[in-house]
């Protein structure tokens, strides 16, 4: 991290969400770079089991809170993951999550203001919808239904980035918007709802694989390690580099292929079963990279088979 205190010996980094999937991984890496980190966390969708290996370091510290409620810390930066992000647990309340992408949002930034803090908004590929250009790039404006069961979710994230740049133009605030793209690894919750967790997961316990529709839609899949390594490389830029970036592999896929791949890695005995396709279901989503590739010099480095074997071995260790 190049994030320096003035006050401090060593930057003290927040990091909301932080016993989530992405969050703890982010919080090891802080702890690697010499940072004090916050962990806070309302464990909606967080684990503890996540970040119980780091409450040995002392310059680790976990806060209970939902960020929907003002937060008084001293902090030098701001990572803003909460949110729950997979469809079955982000439209379990759909008030909530608009609430803790919009209000949340709003008081992370107010904390950025007071502390003078640099604050990154983990901002996801939801924002461009169903998107009606492929792959996308981030001057798309994306194609969203703004009443429809994902809207909780694919609003609030876009209202959040508003506020961010609201907050940049209005209080010259720093900050960083990343548009996170699928991203899978160890540590997923294997309940989760996300089409690589479900595939390992009925794989590995030879049950029927389920497709959505003839499996034809397309995704993009980034290994967490990749996507954490986009993250901090995003927050160490300049300040003049504020995004929106996307962060994702644009390796496309169709969801057959996958499921296909999983039960060959797996040695599995399942079948492929459909069922119908949900609502406003994306048909194509595949992110543009060349903004980050030359504003932060990052790009994936892990290959789908061997992110897959990687999250198989985890998945196994934990299910069987």
């Amino acid at each position: 991290m190049q994030i320096r205190s003035s006050t401090r010996s060593r930057p003290v980094v927040l990091v909301t969400g932080g016993a989530g999937f992405l969050g703890s991984y982010l919080c090891e890496r802080l702890l690697a770079a010499h940072c004090d980190v916050i962990c806070v966390d309302n464990f909606y969708t967080g684990n503890a089991d996540n970040v119980a290996h780091l409450r040995r370091e002392p310059r680790f510290e976990v806060i209970r809170h939902d960020i929907n409620f003002p937060l008084y810390v001293e902090v030098d930066a701001i990572f803003n993951l909460a949110c729950p992000a997979s469809p079955i647990h982000y439209q379990r309340d759909p008030v909530q999550t608009t609430k803790t992408n919009v209000q949340g949002a709003i008081n992370m930034l107010g904390l950025a203001k007071r502390t003078g803090a640099r604050i990154l908004q983990a901002s996801t590929s939801e924002v461009y919808g169903d998107p009606g250009v492929h792959p996308q790039s981030e001057t798309y404006g994306g194609n969203v239904d703004v009443t429809g069961a994902r809207a909780c979710y694919d609003e609030g994230k876009r209202c959040a980035e508003t506020l961010f740049f609201d907050y940049h133009r209005q209080h010259a605030t720093e900050i960083k918007v990343a548009r996170i793209f699928n991203t899978y690894g160890p540590r997923m919750h294997p309940g989760d709802g996300r089409v690589v967790s479900n595939f390992i997961r009925q794989a590995l316990a030879d049950e029927p694989i389920t497709l959505y529709g003839q499996g034809n839609q397309t995704r993009s899949f980034c290994y967490v390690s990749d996507m954490i390594d986009g993250l901090l490389a995003l927050m160490d830029a300049p300040a003049l580099v504020t995004g929106p970036i996307n962060l994702g592999n644009p390796y496309e896929i169709t969801i057959r292929e996958l499921a296909e791949r999983v039960i060959a890695l797996t040695g599995s005995r399942s079948a492929l079963v459909h069922e119908p396709l949900p609502d406003r279901d994306p048909a194509r989503r595949c992110p543009v990279i060349e903004r980050a590739r030359d504003a932060l010099g990052w790009s994936p480095t892990i290959g789908l088979d061997e992110g897959l074997r990687l999250t198989i071995e985890d998945f196994r260790a934990r299910l069987t």
